[in-house]
């Protein structure tokens, strides 16, 4: 299993390439859009790595299909015992990210897409972080869509901010689930549990659109079971993974229509979605101290104790 290189002695690469790297595994089967991932990256990056877990669905077969001279793919397996904390989506990140010889990183998981109209001013943030003397890496907005593809989340519960691109160091690994990513003083120290230290950051106008939840009911249910599996044991497993074969989008506290326009690669999906999912904010499943936070954040625009796994050292000037 591929291991961070000896060769990336200094601090940073040297050379100028940008890499991207994702990971996926049976992404037919558990509704990621996958395919719309990948070609999103493509335009931005001189090489992609792509960790594909054993799959039984024709994933690795449909990457390959795309035919791009940048794709390289690392078939792996996928380690069942790795169930706390979701430690193995970190581990396949660091697998494909141990593999990248550019000296910027481009992560997108497996249900995440670019927007076209954003590339201008993501080209201009690689190039501020290059010569930024302080900055290791490139904070987005995200959209996380819930339902479908017509709502957001707009509560606590979703992340707004997140690190999708990082100066290319050994030191530098993906944080928890990979959500993000942290600075570690080896990777020694990053296996061994030490906590690290939150990346400083440049901070970009652009969007990483998010499609965790947008899967019809029964894909969805399928997906989020599995999801899980790589959280919690056996007995969690069985006591709180719900019987109905189709996930319950109205339990739900509080999501936004949207009103934009989805990246060109996603709106063949948008056509086709088959199934309904309209909010009902009389029905919106708000605990009590959730219910407080969101009016207060509505009445301020404070999210009281927002997570925040990086620090902003500037923010991305585009013409």
């Amino acid at each position: 299993m591929p291991t961070a290189s000896s060769s990336k002695a200094s601090l940073f690469m040297p050379n100028h390439k940008i890499s991207g790297f994702t990971y996926i595994r049976n992404g037919f089967e558990y509704g990621y859009p996958f395919l719309q991932s990948i070609q999103s990256l493509l335009p931005l990056v001189d090489e992609l790595v792509v960790a594909v877990g054993k799959s039984h669905d024709g994933t690795g077969d449909a990457i390959r299909a795309l035919g791009s001279n940048k794709i390289i793919i690392i078939d792996t397996l996928w380690d069942e015992t790795l169930r706390e904390g979701g430690k193995i989506f970190a581990q396949q990140a660091n697998i494909a990210l141990d593999a990248i010889t550019g000296d910027i990183g481009f992560h997108l998981q497996a249900d995440e897409v670019l927007h076209e109209n954003d590339y201008d001013s993501i080209r201009e943030a690689i190039q501020q972080l290059r010569t930024h003397p302080l900055a290791e890496g490139i904070l987005f907005n995200f959209l996380n869509f819930y339902g479908g593809y017509h709502y957001t989340g707009s509560t606590r519960k979703w992340h707004r901010k997140e690190i999708r691109i990082i100066k290319n160091s050994p030191n530098i690994r993906s944080y928890r689930d990979s959500q993000g990513f942290r600075y570690y003083p080896s990777v020694k120290a990053y296996l061994e549990g030490h906590p690290g230290r939150k990346l400083n950051v440049l901070y970009v106008n652009a969007s990483v659109y998010h499609y965790s939840y947008a899967r019809d009911p029964a894909t969805m249910q399928k997906k989020n079971n599995y999801f899980n599996s790589f959280w919690h044991d056996d007995n969690w497993l069985r006591k709180n993974n719900p019987s109905s074969a189709n996930f319950d989008y109205n339990r739900v506290d509080f999501v936004i229509p949207f009103t934009g326009a989805h990246p060109l690669l996603m709106e063949p999906l948008v056509k086709r979605q088959h199934w309904e999912f309209t909010f009902d904010s009389s029905k919106s499943k708000f605990t009590p101290k959730g219910r407080i936070l969101h009016w207060i954040e509505k009445k301020t625009g404070w999210r009281i104790g927002e997570y925040k796994n990086y620090r902003i050292v500037g923010t991305v000037k585009t013409s």
